[in-house]
């Protein structure tokens, strides 16, 4: 597929083509709005805690970046999931309308992935924080 096509792919009514396939049985659709919410909530979350461990967390001794550190990841995160949550969304909607299998997803490794990263960076900014 071209680039312009999975652009057009992704865009608004992308994966909800009435002439491509059948429409589903709605309580599938309804499913897959639902868990396209899920993810946009969980990435304003993320958003949300990125900000406030860069603006309201103390800054840590003898690591003066230490806030960004672990704030601006878990930003990016949210921005990324946003968007891959929208890509999710038109993908499986396409596999509904079509009958084929829903696609897998990588958003939940991409989250345990880039949290777990965020959990080890934590940790060190602590330790080096902490030895005085």
């Amino acid at each position: 597929m071209s680039r312009s096509g999975r652009f057009a792919a992704w865009w608004p009514g992308g994966g909800a083509d009435p002439g491509e396939g059948r429409e589903p049985d709605p309580r599938f659709t309804f499913a897959n709005e639902r868990t396209f919410l899920a993810w946009s909530r969980t990435a304003l979350a993320l958003v949300v805690a990125g900000l406030g461990i860069v603006q309201l967390l103390p800054p840590f001794p003898r690591v003066p970046v230490g806030r960004h550190l672990l704030g601006v990841p878990l930003i990016v995160l949210g921005a990324v999931l946003a968007i891959v949550a929208y890509g999710e969304w038109v993908r499986n909607q396409r596999a509904l309308r079509r009958g084929d299998p829903l696609p897998r997803s990588v958003m939940p490794w991409i989250l345990a992935a880039t949290i777990a990263g965020v959990a080890v960076i934590s940790a060190i900014v602590l330790l080096i924080s902490a030895l005085r």
